[in-house]
This record gives C-alpha cells, structure tokens and sequence, in this order.
C-alpha cells in the first residue's frame, strides 16, 4: 500500500530552479512557439509559452514573480509577430498572477487539477487577447471562433501534461 507523504504549507511553497532551466526553457518554448507554425501551420494551435509560464507560475505560488515572469515571456512572444507589442504580456501577466494565486489556494500537484487550470486558463487567455483586440486596440474584425478556442484549449492541455512531468524533475526542493 502506497505511503502518503503530508507536508507543511511552507514545504509545498518552497520550488526553485536552477538557473539554467529557468533560462533555457522559456526561449526553448519561444523558439519553437514561432518555428513550428513555419514546418507544419497546424502547430500554430500550441502555445508553448503559455504553458510554461502556468507551470511556473504555479510552482512558485508568488503571485508577483507569476506576474513579472508572464510579462516577460508575453512581451518577448510578441517581437516576432506580426501583432502589436504587449499583447500577450498583457495576457501573458494577468495568467501568471492568476495561477500563483490559485497555486497558493488549491492543490496543484494533481495533474487533474492542472490539466483543469491549463484548459481554463488557455480560454481565459483568448478571451483576454479578444478583449484587449477589440477593446483597447479597436480592431473590430478580431471574432474569435469559439469551438477553436475549446479545441486549441484541450490540445494545449493535453500537450501540457508530459511538459509538466518533465519540469517537476528539473526542480531543486530543499528538504527543510
């Protein structure tokens, strides 16, 4: 019978990286976020960046650092683009706040419960990028297709879940 292991809140808040992972996952997810689409158009559905900056977010539980890292990281997906800068940082920032903050309050060590946040949380972001089109940029032609929206939400969702499997290995947890 599996032995369960309880640990206190303090030790759940307590995941750091080393600095290379921190480094290099984030311009991996970026590099092939604007790549791929180029090899195959179906790939632009992924949103490699998004899913890093959930995992992240989540694993720190520090709704500031959530929020600085989401800026960074939309900021930087918006330089190759086509789009106007500070689009997805905008997005990209109010997920990673979104995420340390529910980090803080629920269990997210269940995969359910972040293949849950990650399908919730890629809708939030297409409504955000809707809003912030059609409201703060005026461009009135941005309709988003809903049943893509699920679709590209359920297909990051899935892809999310080895991408999480393989940065909880990269975590240095101090034993206290």
């Amino acid at each position: 019978m599996p032995r369960r292991h309880f640990t206190n809140r303090r030790e759940l808040e307590e995941h750091s990286f080393h600095p290379a992972v921190l480094l290099a996952v984030p311009l991996c997810a970026l590099f092939l976020h604007a790549y791929l689409p180029r090899i195959w158009e179906p790939l632009s559905i992924l949103d490699l960046p998004m899913i890093i900056v959930l995992y992240f977010s989540i694993a720190w539980r520090n709704p500031i650092a959530g929020t600085l890292f989401g800026t960074v990281i939309g900021l930087l997906q918006d330089l190759p683009g086509n789009q106007f800068i500070g689009v997805n940082g905008i997005a990209k920032s109010v997920l990673g706040y979104a995420a340390a903050s529910i980090g803080l309050k629920i269990d997210v060590e269940n995969m359910a419960t972040r293949v849950l946040m990650n399908f919730v949380f890629c809708l939030l972001q297409s409504v955000l990028l809707y809003l912030i089109q059609s409201i703060l940029l005026g461009q009135a032609e941005a309709h988003p297709r809903w049943v893509h929206e699920l679709l590209r939400a359920a297909i990051n969702s899935a892809v999310a879940i080895p991408i999480f499997l393989l940065l909880d290995r990269t975590r240095m947890d101090s034993v206290l």
